[in-house]
């Protein structure tokens, strides 16, 4: 699978632009601001249906005008496949695969896989737990729309039971039936999430260990490790005995929602010890992780999205990285880079088919 065309229309920085890929490595250079990385997030928006930097799909709408659109077409099995986003000022976001509009986005989620690293992945080592609860399920979303079913379910269920909680405190009528219905539908969706989540983290801790040794060349022991309240106790058993501090405080304390992964260096926090550069090899060892599951569960290559991946990157690890690019580990790479030269530099008598791209101020010239 690659993509051969990207076309857009009123999005973000660009009025208007059409790109045709190679399906080896594309590269879009430019100085800062440019819309180098306004490219990429068009990409994955195809994939995700999303950006990948702003929840707000409005805000993706170039400043002056009413609309943006994304068309794609991709290559897959040998067949052409046109995917098209598009997006009106108040009103609902339209998401098309070949001309027919999807009921629901969650049915493309997985078809067009793509994986994005990014310097704003720092957030996922240094915000709370919802930064590392979001990558997992990123990553089984795209392989397990079961997954993204049960997790759709669990969180609206979990927004009328903390509705419920509000409405004790503030009117001290407490309805136990509506309570237990809550409570039993959390439990269901949280126990095959929580399910899931173990069985997927068995398979990908291996695989991010051999990418994390591979880039680092052993230089550190580093470890991943899911932790979740649910494997100390029945999760029907963990919400009655919370009941009451759920009172007190009006939201739900246990379940599926406060799970999260710990990341650590030689045994010491990875957040705290880890250099810039260890925690910038550690993420990219996660996102290379999710890529290798990902083309395992898919049977085919991912898009690769990497977005400014040479800073705080030492010489090594980055010869490493394009070592493994130009080694057919991958499929279709996107990279922006600020500096050309290094680019060219970089990829120069690699056996890889390249493109490269300039960008200048929401113009791009191949």
């Amino acid at each position: 699978m690659y993509l051969q065309q990207l076309n857009l229309l009123n999005f973000k920085n660009y009025t208007e632009a059409e790109l045709i890929f190679v399906s080896g490595v594309n590269i879009f250079a430019g100085d800062n601001g440019a819309g180098k990385t306004n490219l990429m997030d068009a990409i994955y928006y195809l994939s995700l249906c999303k950006s990948y930097f702003n929840p707000i799909d409005s805000q993706q709408i170039k400043q002056g005008a009413d609309f943006f659109m994304i068309n794609g077409i991709f290559e897959k099995d040998n067949n052409k496949e046109v995917i098209a986003c598009g997006l009106k000022r108040n009103q609902k976001k339209q998401f098309k695969r070949n001309k027919k509009e999807y009921q629901r986005l969650a049915d493309h989620i997985g078809l067009f896989p793509s994986v994005m690293i990014s310097p704003y992945d720092i957030s996922i080592i240094i915000e709370g737990s919802e930064e590392r609860r979001k990558f997992i399920d990123n990553v089984i979303s795209q392989t397990d729309s079961r997954y993204l079913d049960e997790l759709i379910t669990y969180n609206k269920t979990l927004i009328n039971r903390n509705a419920l909680l509000k409405l004790i405190a503030d009117t001290g009528r407490y309805d136990p039936h509506l309570m237990e219905v809550y409570n039993e539908q959390l439990v269901v969706s949280g126990n095959i999430i929580f399910q899931k989540r173990k069985t997927f983290m068995e398979v990908f801790t291996d695989i991010f260990n051999r990418h994390y040794s591979f880039i680092s060349n052993d230089a550190e022991q580093v470890e991943l490790v899911y932790e979740s309240q649910l494997f100390s106790d029945d999760y029907a058993l963990l919400l009655n005995k919370s009941l009451e501090k759920d009172r007190i405080l009006e939201r739900t304390t246990y379940g599926i929602h406060k799970d999260d992964l710990e990341f650590t260096i030689h045994s010491m926090s990875l957040k705290k010890f880890g250099s810039q550069g260890q925690q910038k090899s550690f993420l990219i060892a996660l996102k290379l992780a999710q890529y290798t599951f990902l083309q395992n569960q898919k049977g085919y290559k991912p898009l690769l999205l990497l977005d400014d991946i040479f800073d705080k990157l030492d010489e090594n690890r980055t010869r490493k990285l394009m070592q493994m690019v130009s080694d057919n580990d991958f499929g279709q790479v996107f990279i922006t880079d600020t500096n050309i030269d290094r680019v060219r530099q970089v990829f120069n008598g690699l056996n890889v088919d390249t493109c490269i791209f300039k960008v200048e101020k929401g113009t791009v010239y191949a």
